[in-house]
């Protein structure tokens, strides 16, 4: 569980532990949203209605010493490791009308595969020919070959999957593989400025998952903007 993960590597204090029940709650109540296919709900829940409720839970608590920083903790966790992932339950539940070729379980793969493969992508790319540092104070190993022949590789695989799992055209396509490439970096060395921060090495799943954080959301709006 990646909310799991979040909250075990970063410090909360022992009063606003109690919060963490609601953090975690927020869990099986969004995807119940996904599974009625409510996207009214799944897009707001988290970012309107827990964002207002866990500052009223902690004030509740009667603890003010750190509060802003107790709230924006919770919040940016329930955020990246919640929100933002559940962005792939809901590509499963989107109308097969969208994508006939594939439905929203060939979206699902078009997406799992591409995040994936960016990261492996950018990896070798950037062993095989990279020596200037594209972002050192935050992650040392990134560097401007990797990016660059990571975002062309998954440039290229977009355009070659679309007509087997999705609905796109040649430009959506394009669209798609600069999106994946270039969000798939960001959260990448989003996380590692996280664990950079909190002097850690390993975030466990938080690792496997760091480029998802960004390419979930921001792929699915794409898609339903253009197809739903």
């Amino acid at each position: 569980m990646a909310l799991k993960e979040y909250f075990t590597i970063i410090p909360i204090k022992r009063s606003d532990r109690r919060v963490l029940f609601w953090a975690y709650l927020a869990i099986p109540i969004q995807f119940l949203w996904i599974a009625k296919a409510w996207y009214g709900m799944f897009i707001i829940f988290i970012p309107v209605y827990m964002f207002l409720f866990i500052p009223f839970r902690m004030i509740l608590i009667g603890e003010t010493k750190g509060f802003l920083q107790s709230v924006g903790i919770i919040h940016w966790g329930m955020m990246m490791a919640v929100f933002n992932i559940s962005h792939l339950a809901f590509l499963l539940v989107l109308p097969k009308s969208g994508n006939p070729v594939a439905g929203g379980a060939g979206l699902v793969l078009y997406l799992v595969m591409l995040t994936q493969l960016n990261d492996v992508a950018q990896y070798i790319w950037g062993k095989s020919f990279g020596n200037k540092k594209i972002i050192s104070k935050v992650s040392p190993n990134k560097t401007i070959a990797g990016f660059i022949g990571g975002v062309c590789t998954t440039l290229l695989l977009a355009i070659l999957l679309a007509k087997y799992l999705t609905p796109f055209n040649l430009i959506h396509s394009v669209c798609a593989g600069i999106i994946i490439g270039i969000s798939g970096f960001i959260g990448d060395v989003t996380i590692s400025a996280l664990k950079r921060d909190l002097g850690i090495k390993d975030s466990g799943i938080l690792d496997r998952i760091d480029s998802a954080t960004y390419t979930f959301p921001l792929f699915f709006h794409f898609v339903y903007y253009f197809y739903y």
